[in-house]
């Protein structure tokens, strides 16, 4: 069995990461990251040392992974989702945005598609709040 998770180099990334591997632990199963690549004006050295950093950090986590990258142009969704399927996934990992409380009526397009297309569950995450996007109430 598998974990997927959505990963970009974002603090919603790193909160579904950390996640991700939590529960591959907990679980036992092996991680799988796929990774979409935001801009194709990227660097290629910029995205090879990214992927390494990853790497380091999957190996000094102690759980069994695979890495998938995803290029420019691919929907993101779909392939998160083939991704599952084709490992036959027990859970997929996806990190969300804070949003306002209008912004909170429309779930993002990526994260809506994979919530209504994934075989299996899907676990949605925010990264901690900083004490400035804390409301009073």
């Amino acid at each position: 069995m598998t974990v997927v998770v959505g990963y970009l180099a974002t603090p919603e990334g790193e909160a579904a990461l950390e996640t991700g591997v939590a529960e591959a632990r907990r679980r036992e199963a092996r991680l799988v990251v796929v990774i979409s690549r935001r801009s194709r004006h990227e660097q290629h050295a910029d995205v090879d040392s990214e992927l390494d950093a990853l790497r380091d950090r999957l190996d000094d986590a102690d759980v069994a992974y695979d890495v998938r990258q995803l290029g420019r142009g691919n929907d993101v969704a779909a392939d998160l989702v083939a991704a599952a399927e084709e490992t036959d996934a027990e859970l997929i990992v996806i990190g969300l945005r804070r949003r306002s409380p209008v912004g909170k009526l429309i779930l993002g397009s990526n994260a809506q598609r994979i919530l209504l297309d994934a075989q299996c569950p899907v676990l949605a995450v925010k990264p901690a709040a900083s004490p400035s996007d804390q409301s009073g109430f």
